[in-house]
This record gives structure tokens, sequence and C-alpha cells, in this order.
């Protein structure tokens, strides 16, 4: 006799409901394929048409070639876990949440777009509200195998009264507790199916505006930030996808950390991540200075630094001057050269576009002074020779570009740190003291906090005009070079007939611009983006908020960071602080409070450290009680055991090892010293081995299943924001956390 349904063992309930929804996922993978297939042939058949020449046909293939590229891109990112949620209704509707919409032939919808209003109760709905949801269901893909799923029954007598699917069957213990036990590994994991009611109100909340996230370790600000990129991207398509996202994250490795998590939600080619020493296109900057030189670079002072030192590459003539031009010597008068100046800063242009107006006033002055020692007329026939033969003097070249040399932002900063007269000029409002800390070698490499001063001198120098002058000169020889090769094509081959060598040329020239819109963002220092999104937003310097606010005129942003985690001398200890200077009191806050990462008993420490720095920021509160007590060792040497068994414990998980800077090397060595080769990596950039060391900074916006805290003392005292660094390395951890020193403990570590 079979048994009942009530009799059916647990695991063959679980394995008859993964079946199920295997059907429908396996569904769901044929149709994406088909879409893409389409995708791909529509983008081939578009790059294999030909135009028929103009620029209006050539603008509408390469429309529609981004298109079906970015088309393609997006199917393809959408692989990974496309379906990854089922709501049961009270009405008998069953709906499935994923990555992307799908519909089938008949417009059945077969998947809803996470993003969309649909899919908003499988984020707020709980058993005190439960929005019209009986059952939430999380459904677990690997390589399109459906292997886990998982229940929250939200309405207990509506689900029995309904009997869902003939029975009553509830699978697992609930998706968030279950990922959070999860290991970790070198990359992000995309957490769409578990964000929680708090952070998804965070994540659809209106796009206009400021909005700051403010929320202590762990309680998914950069898991909100990303997804809100996204949302924002669905929502708002219209206004902000050709303008793009810009998302700014602390350092290179924590973006490759999150740089699936956006693919995987459906979005790439409208985000352009960077790190603040990368804001500035062309430069990386990576070099490491001095926290005093790093809060001095940050100061809104060095804003009128720069400007000085542009204002006196606009130089007065002490004396007369004189100019060989061609054989006659004429004078070159200070008031020319002032009455000039005056006329061109009047424009209120950048330096090097004002630069236009100067020269066109001292060559009037200099035709007039020319024609007189020649004793000619200035008129319409000799005035364009007059001008030929001064802009031919050597003389006169020099002299200009003296008084208004066009000039790059990276020279003008070089110079500026170089050469102390410079420094003297521009800085009189620092101290002695102050200026030194800005001197140094003109070949020295930048550093982020160089990233603002070069912006702000690029916004004050502008397009300098004879690199302008120069790529459009080059652009002409290179098109005369294409159409006298279409011209011997022709000769040889026959077809003028048809097309004249011109149209010809035009037509080989076609390659069709296929870059997206982040491609082209990245590229240009000038593009206002629709909105940026600024992670560990705590730790920007106030000249940093001048240039994102550049880049972003509208002044819609998303701010996320913990003002308790700032550890940047030049970082935040307000929000207000910063913000103020660009959109007053324009902002609104938004906290999480609840810390998903940190287990209680290592966040039970760090909050007692919190409160022993004399912070009144409140920790979060931890979601779950850990398996394991945090452990400490009072024996250094012994460091590389307790690394090793730490490995041991984690099995495919990642364990790092925290140190203070000025340890950093010396760890690393001691480190490696104990564990096999390969198995430790210590240069910050990489997270791909199962051990790595880090210094707080290395480490923040990261997780780990097991943190080896080295020194929490040398952590403490290296900065004078060292108690925010200790907050920070001990929250890092998912599972376990081993505190090893040699120095007595800080205040609070122990209760």
């Amino acid at each position: 006799m079979p048994a009942s349904e009530d009799e059916v063992p647990a695991a063959g309930v679980a394995e008859r409901e993964i079946a199920g929804e295997q059907a429908h996922v396996s569904r769901l993978y044929r149709q994406l394929d088909d879409m893409l297939e389409q995708a791909i042939s529509a983008r081939d058949r578009v790059a294999r048409s030909n135009t028929v020449g103009t620029p209006g046909a050539r603008s509408e293939r390469d429309a529609f070639m981004r298109l079906y590229t970015s088309r393609v891109r997006q199917l393809q990112n959408v692989e990974q876990r496309l379906c990854f949620g089922r709501l049961d209704l009270a009405d008998g509707e069953r709906r499935y949440i994923g990555r992307i919409g799908m519909s089938d032939e008949n417009r059945h919808e077969l998947l809803v777009d996470w993003r969309a209003p649909a899919s908003e109760p499988f984020y707020q709905a709980t058993a005190a509200h439960p929005a019209g949801v009986l059952r939430r269901r999380q459904i677990s893909i690997r390589r399109r195998e459906v292997t886990s799923i998982q229940d929250e029954v939200l309405d207990l007598e509506g689900f029995e009264a309904a009997g869902v699917d003939g029975g009553h069957v509830v699978v697992g213990e609930g998706a968030l507790f279950a990922s959070l036990d999860a290991a970790r590994g070198g990359r992000m994991r995309d957490i769409v199916a578990t964000i929680q009611a708090d952070q998804d109100r965070v994540v659809r909340s209106p796009l206009a505006g400021v909005l700051i996230v403010q929320g202590g370790p762990g309680t998914g600000k950069t898991a909100v930030a990303l997804h809100r990129t996204a949302f924002l991207l669905y929502a708002n398509r219209e206004r902000i996808a050709r303008q793009g996202v810009l998302l700014v994250g602390p350092n290179r490795v924590f973006l490759r950390y999150i740089d699936e998590v956006l693919p995987a939600l459906g979005e790439a080619d409208a985000v352009v991540m960077a790190t603040p020493g990368e804001l500035f296109p062309g430069v990386t900057a990576t070099a490491v200075e001095a926290n005093d030189v790093l809060a001095l670079k940050g100061d809104l002072r060095m804003a009128d630094v720069i400007a000085r030192a542009v204002a006196r590459r606009q130089r007065a003539l002490p004396s007369a001057r004189p100019l060989n031009v061609d054989g006659t010597v004429i004078l070159l008068q200070p008031r020319h050269v002032r009455d000039a100046r005056d006329r061109a800063r009047r424009t209120q242009a950048p330096h090097n576009e004002a630069r236009v107006t100067f020269v066109a006033e001292i060559m009037r002055s200099l035709v007039q002074t020319l024609a007189q020692a020649r004793d000619v007329e200035v008129d319409p026939e000799t005035r364009p020779a007059l001008l030929a033969e001064l802009y031919d003097s050597v003389d006169v070249r020099r002299e200009v570009n003296w008084c208004w040399a066009p000039i790059s932002p990276e020279r003008l900063l070089r110079d500026l740190f170089a050469i102390p007269e410079r420094l003297g000029e521009a800085a009189e409002r620092l101290t002695r003291e102050e200026r030194a800390l800005l001197r140094r070698a003109r070949e020295s490499p930048w550093s982020p906090a160089d990233v603002p001063l070069l912006d702000e001198a690029a916004e004050l120098l502008g397009v300098d005009d004879t690199a302008a002058v120069n790529s459009r000169a080059r652009a002409a020889a290179e098109r005369r070079a294409e159409i006298e090769y279409a011209r011997q094509v022709q000769d040889t081959f026959g077809g003028g007939e048809f097309m004249d060598a011109a149209d010809l040329a035009g037509r080989y020239a076609e390659h069709g611009d296929t870059s997206s819109v982040a491609e082209r963002a990245a590229a240009d220092r000038s593009w206002a983006f629709g909105h940026v999104v600024v992670d560990e937003a705590q730790e920007l310097s106030p000249m940093a908020w001048r240039v994102l606010m550049r880049r972003c005129p509208s002044r819609s942003f998303t701010v996320v960071g913990d003002v308790a985690q700032t550890g940047s001398p030049a970082g935040a200890a307000a929000w207000g602080d910063v913000l103020a200077p660009h959109v007053q009191d324009r902002w609104t806050l938004a906290e999480l409070t609840v810390n998903y990462r940190t287990p209680a008993q290592i966040m039970e420490i760090a909050a007692r450290v919190l409160a022993a720095s004399g912070s009144t920021a409140a920790a979060p509160t931890s979601a779950r009680v850990g398996r394991y007590e945090p452990e400490f060792t009072k024996d250094v040497d012994a460091l590389p055991a307790i690394v090793e068994r730490e490995r041991q414990l984690a099995g495919d998980g990642t364990v790092a090892v925290i140190t203070s800077a000025s340890d950093h090397a010396r760890i690393a060595d001691l480190v490696r010293s104990g564990l096999p080769s390969g198995v430790v990596s210590a240069d910050t950039d990489s997270l791909s081995s199962p051990v790595s060391v880090l210094t707080v900074a290395g480490a923040k916006g990261l997780e780990f299943d097991a943190v080896v805290l080295v020194e929490p003392r040398a952590i403490v005292g290296e900065s004078a924001r060292g108690w925010n660094d200790l907050y920070v390395a001990l929250t890092r951890a998912t599972q376990r956390l081993h505190v090893v020193h040699r120095l007595d403990l800080p205040a609070g570590m122990l209760s």
C-alpha cells in the first residue's frame, strides 16, 4: 500500500519539490538559449549589413549594434541562477522571480524581473505583513541544475487552507540563515535572493536627491548599493541609462570582489566602477603617502592653492620685450599683455580655452605695431599676411607662451610640487611646514590624494586647444590618405561611376561604435553621470567630494558608509560635514541596524571596542549567534600554526590575517614560513589565495570565514583613527575570530 502524503519521508518530499522546480527552470533556460541565439543573429546581421553611406544611416546602424551587443551581454550575464525564487499567493497565483523578465509565446509570464513592482513581496513580505504571500520559496541553482530549495510560510492559516501543491509542503530552514553559514570565496556572492525587507526599502527608494545609507559592519550596505544600482537602472532607464552610473569603491581588490554581482543582476553596460584613485582618466594613482600628507591634500584649502597656481600661469610683462618678426623688430608692451589678460579673464572660460582670447588680443595689438613699423595700412588684404608672419616668429611664440602658456593638469601639479618658488606663490595661505609636506620630486608617482587635485586643475584649465588643433590636423591628414587609397582602388578595379573616392573611403572607414555607455563614460572626464553610488564613502576627503559632485550635476547619489569605521585622516566624522558644501541639508538618511555577517560573540567585542573609543555610534545588532567563541593567544610565534589550523577549518572558505601597516611585511613573511607554497597572498591585489595577509585598509569592505587579528594594540596606535580601524578589523569575520598578540590588549577586548 503506497504511503500517504503525510508519510512521505522528508528527503523524498525535498527531492520531489526540487524535481518540480527543475522542470520550470529547464523551460526558462531553453527560452534563454532561444533569446540569446536571436540576439546574436540580429547583432551579426547588423554587423554584416551595408549602409547607404549617409551619416544618418551609419548612426542608425551603430545604434542597433549597441542595442544588440548590450542585449547579448545581458543574456550571457544572467546565465548563473537565472531564477532564484517563487511566491505562492493567496489568490492561487504562482510567481517565479529571477534576474530578468520572461514570457511565453502567449505572453504568459514565466519569470518576473526582481526589480519589477510585482517582485516586491518577495523581499518585503513578512509573517506580520504577508502582503498576500502564503509561501516564499528560495531556489538555488548551479550550472542550470536546481540544487536546493528553502521555504518560508508567511501566512500559515491561508497556506493550510489553500492546500498548496495538494499538501502542506515546507522545505528547508530559510534562505537567509542558510546563506549566512555558507563559505566565503574570493568574490562577493549575489544576495538578490536573500535581501531583507529593511534593505529592500532602501534599494527601491526614489532616484532623486542624495540618499545616505548609514550602517555598521555586516548590515549589507554594499549589497544594498549594488542592488539599488541595478534597480535604478531598471526603474529609471530613460532617465539614467544613457548617462550611466558611477560606482566608486575603496580599492581595486574590493571592486574585483564585487565585479560579478552587477552583471549577474542584469546590468553591466551602463555602470563604471572605479576607485578614488581612478577618477581621472589616464591616471591610475596607487602611491602611498603619509597620513599628514593625505589630510592636507584632502583639505578644501587645496582648491585655493590650485586656483592660485593656475592664475600664476597668466603672467604680466614686467617690461617691453623686443620681437624679431622676419627681420623687423617690434616691441611687445606690458599694457598690451595686461589688456589682453583682463579681456581673457572676463570670459570666465578655463585657462586653456581663455588663452584663445588672450592670443587673439595680443595678435590684434601686434598687427597694428608691425604695420606701423613697416608703414603699411591694416586692411583685409594685408592683415592675413601680417598675422602669418607673427605666428611664424619664434620670438612672438616664445613671449606669448611665457605670458599665457597652454598647460596640462599633470604638468601644473608636477611643477607646483617640485619647484619651491611656484609652491610658495600658490600656497601663501599654508604654513611653511604644510608647504614642506607637499614638496616632492617631479617624477614621483601619483597617489589617490592627487586625483582630486588633478581634477580641480583640469576644471580650471579646460582643454588644451593646441592639442585639439594637432588632433584635427592628424585626422585631416588620415582622411586625405584614405581618399587617395580609395582613388587608387577605383583606378584598379573600377566603380567610380557608382560613388566617388570620398564616399568609398567613408564606407571602408566604417567600424560602428559598439562601445557601451560605461566604456565611453570611463574615458571622458567631463561625462555627466545620471547617478553616483559611493561605497565606504566615509573615507573620502572634502576634495574628493568635489570630484564626485562634478561627475553628477543632478546631485543624484547613493552614499553608503559608516562614520564609526572612518580610517582615513581626511575622511568624514559626520555626513553633514562633507555634504553641506554641496547639498546643504537636502539629503535623506536611511539606517541599517542588523548585522547579518558577524556572529554575536564577535560583535560583542567590537561593540565594547567602539564604546571604549569614545564614539557615540551604536553598534549593529547581530542576527545570529555563531558556533565558535573568539580565541586569544598571547604568542605571536604561534601565528603560522594558528593560521594553518584556521585554513583547515575554513575548507573552501577564506582566511584573513589582519595586521597594522607597519607590521604587514614582517607578518606576511612569518605566515608564509609555516604554510605551503602558494597558499598565502599578501600583495592586497588579489583574494585568490586561501589565506590573505592584509592591512585594515586592504580588508575594508571585505568578509572572510575566519580572521586572525595580529597585535590589535599596534593597529590602535598607528593613526589618530586607530580605534576605528580596530573596529573594522574585528568585524570582517563571518565564523571565527582568533586574536594573536604579545602587547597588552586595548580596552574593551576582554570583558
